[in-house]
């Protein structure tokens, strides 16, 4: 069975990027543009990772991450986002709530690794394993 990764970003363009590549790679991937409409698919389709930025016009996503913990326990949390905590307290504190803080400047290639090392392998599209 294909693992369940839930993408959540306002920009469309990171939604489609992640969305293609995680899809090629043989995951299966819900999108969400909003915190609502996120909260909605993990609910009703629990994800074995969660992509998230933390910037949104709503409100801040890092509301989300305890949320998302709460709801998905067992689902690890790649933090993916244009915000640079640097290497201080602050990114010491974020790096405690989440599995992974990446910045979004860094290549796809990375991102997919962290997937992997996060959640393993999915079928491929290629062998159906």
């Amino acid at each position: 069975m294909k693992k369940h990764i839930l993408a959540v970003d306002d920009e469309q363009a990171i939604r489609d990027l992640l969305q293609e590549s995680l899809t090629l790679s043989g995951y299966r991937v819900s999108t969400a543009a909003t915190l609502d409409e996120a909260r909605k698919i993990a609910r009703a389709d629990r994800p074995d990772l969660v992509i998230l930025d933390v910037q949104f016009e709503e409100c801040d996503g890092f509301v989300l991450i305890d949320e998302f913990k709460k709801l998905c326990p067992d689902s690890p949390i790649l933090l993916l986002t244009g915000i640079i905590f640097g290497d201080g307290a602050a990114r010491q504190a974020i790096e405690k709530k989440v599995a992974c803080y990446l910045d979004k400047t860094v290549p796809l290639s990375r991102i997919l690794d962290e997937v992997r090392r996060l959640i393993g392998y999915s079928e491929t599209p290629a062998t159906g394993k």
